[in-house]
């Protein structure tokens, strides 16, 4: 490790213990992913810089508040309730899928505790069972999720399963459908509890994230399509889905395309449909296909003759 990799993680873990919560050296080891002997050494460069750290007889360390200028530092580093508010609701009025957003909480995930980003980038409604989500995560439990809403199906049910991870800002969980037997993405503002069971993972092998595309549709076979769009299909991309942003090109004869792969051709397909007279389908020839076949059924249903 470099000296400034090495200064990275001394002041992370500087953070870490004064945040008020008292942890063990093997917590502290996992978190900053080094030997207890490493983090045994860093406690004494803090204590030699001047920061109280006596040993309880727990055997839990944090920085004490007596130390010197830890308060200085906790000012420093440390939001107050008024600045954690303004931050949360300045994250809350941005999209998910943002990439100013992405960027912000990474840079807070890789100062602040797990549990800690949560409470800021999590709207309240979902924050307890984010919570719950982590501590099933952390001991390798499954839960239940409870009344959980399909998009799909349009059928709420419970749901048995092994969450493992989340997407991007929390928006949803990876687990393993202990019913369907595959990993899938779980809508977290669709989950109306979570119940943590007391049976660990039987399925950790198995677990595995997907890549997702633009249109939040997870896969593994890419499809790779391009469209010509309108400069309002753009901007209505653009908003709608904010990761399509970067496979938008505008050409030089003033056309505008869109070339990405997906994994599923039904995101992409309920967007052309909405601004079919605005967007055209280069390729693939299976997208055109499924567009028409789409329509057909729509007129299908409303009554009229696609004849």
């Amino acid at each position: 490790m470099d000296e400034q990799d090495k200064l990275l993680r001394l002041l992370e873990m500087l953070v870490y213990l004064s945040s008020g919560i008292r942890r063990s050296i093997s917590e502290i080891g996992e978190r900053f992913d080094i030997s207890e002997r490493t983090a045994y050494r860093y406690l004494k460069t803090f204590r030699e810089a001047g920061f109280i750290i006596d040993t309880p007889h727990d055997g839990l360390y944090q920085i004490e508040k007596t130390s010197p200028y830890f308060s200085e530092i906790s000012e420093l580093l440390h939001f107050s309730r008024e600045e954690a508010y303004i931050l949360q609701q300045a994250i809350h009025s941005i999209s998910d899928e943002n990439l100013l957003k992405q960027k912000l909480v990474k840079k807070l995930y890789s100062i602040y505790d797990f549990d800690r980003v949560v409470d800021t980038v999590v709207r309240p409604e979902n924050s307890e069972n984010i919570h719950n989500l982590i501590l099933a995560i952390k001991s390798k439990r499954s839960v239940i999720l409870k009344g959980y809403q399909s998009a799909n199906s349009n059928i709420e049910r419970d749901r048995h399963v092994e969450p493992f991870s989340f997407t991007t800002n929390y928006v949803a969980t990876w687990a393993y459908d202990l019913d369907d037997g595959c990993c899938k993405t779980f809508k977290n503002s669709r989950i109306s509890s979570i119940v943590i069971l007391k049976e660990g993972w039987t399925h950790q092998s198995e677990h595995r994230i997907l890549p997702i595309d633009v249109f939040r549709i997870s896969g593994e076979e890419e499809i790779n399509v391009r469209l010509e769009l309108s400069i309002r299909a753009s901007e209505l991309l653009k908003e709608e889905y904010p990761m399509a942003e970067k496979y938008i090109i505008e050409k030089e004869n003033g056309t505008i395309e869109f070339s990405s792969p997906v994994y599923s051709l039904e995101g992409v397909g309920r967007f052309v449909l909405g601004l079919s007279q605005e967007i055209k389908v280069i390729e693939p020839q299976m997208l055109k296909e499924f567009i028409q076949k789409k329509a057909k059924n729509i007129l299908l249903l409303s009554g009229i003759d696609s004849e």
